[in-house]
């Protein structure tokens, strides 16, 4: 007699395997079984994917579940998830303000010593002084720097950040730092003859500035030594150098960083 087997429980069906879902990033290769078409995702437009074939066909193909194959494999192709953006950065490596409206200048001021420094400072640190309302002036030399400083008439809200061109010890330059006693008033420099050592020379395709005798104009000598015509055009190959602080010599980037801090102070 035959046991009680009544064959297969028809109410016990195998599950039905998942078909994995698979963002459709640009580039990933996939096959439409049905046209054979293969290619390389490259956007969505309407809700569709866009496929590339190796010969730069494009094609559309709707995001129906299991629609395509990867490896020989059904999958759903799905919209990759958006990812946050970044936040962008200024030359100077701050967060950029976006959307800046130009902001009224605040009392406080930077002077530096000539054209060139104040082009410079406005190249990498310009956003950050346009958020905070910072004026950068130049001074065409500190010879009368005690003098001019006076003239302006410092205060707690009316602060003064000088930047010195070689500012080192036993120079003309610190001897005239020297004079200054003003808590309203803060002096800092580099120890490079010209602002235009303080560009990385990587970043002018050179391997270091040149030594020019005492004697010859530095700039001067620069440009006669490194075929780079007159001064003119020489600092127009120097600035046009510089894109973001990396391009400068940390001497330089940390003095005015602390300018800026101190006349930003509340």
């Amino acid at each position: 007699m035959r046991s009680h087997d009544y064959g297969r429980d028809i109410l016990n069906t195998p599950k039905r395997k998942k078909v994995p879902e698979i963002p459709a990033e640009p580039g990933l290769v996939v096959e439409d079984p049905a046209s054979g078409f293969c290619g390389a995702v490259v956007k969505f437009e309407y809700g569709q994917v866009v496929l590339e074939d190796r010969h730069g066909r494009h094609r559309l193909f709707p995001l129906h579940p299991a629609g395509f194959l990867v490896d020989g494999r059904p999958v759903t192709l799905v919209k990759p998830a958006p990812q946050p953006q970044k936040p962008r950065v200024s030359a100077s490596g701050s967060v950029k303000v976006e959307g800046l409206r130009a902001k009224t200048a605040k009392a406080s001021r930077i002077w530096v010593e000539g054209k060139h420094d104040a082009e410079l400072v406005e190249r990498v640190w310009g956003h950050d002084l346009r958020v905070e309302g910072i004026v950068v002036e130049p001074l065409g030399g500190v010879d009368e720097l005690p003098g001019l400083i006076r003239e302006f008439g410092t205060a707690p809200h009316r602060r003064l950040g000088v930047l010195v061109d070689h500012l080192v010890a036993g120079s003309k330059e610190q001897r005239i730092v020297e004079q200054i006693h003003d808590d309203n008033v803060l002096v800092t420099g580099h120890p490079y003859v010209d602002i235009w050592q303080a560009v990385k020379p990587r970043a002018v395709k050179i391997e270091a500035w040149p030594v020019v005798p005492r004697d010859i104009g530095w700039k001067e000598g620069v440009c006669a030594q490194l075929g780079w015509g007159e001064t003119w055009e020489g600092w127009q190959r120097v600035l046009g150098a510089v894109s973001s602080y990396r391009d400068i010599e940390s001497d330089l980037l940390g003095a005015v960083e602390r300018l800026i801090d101190f006349v930003t102070v509340d």
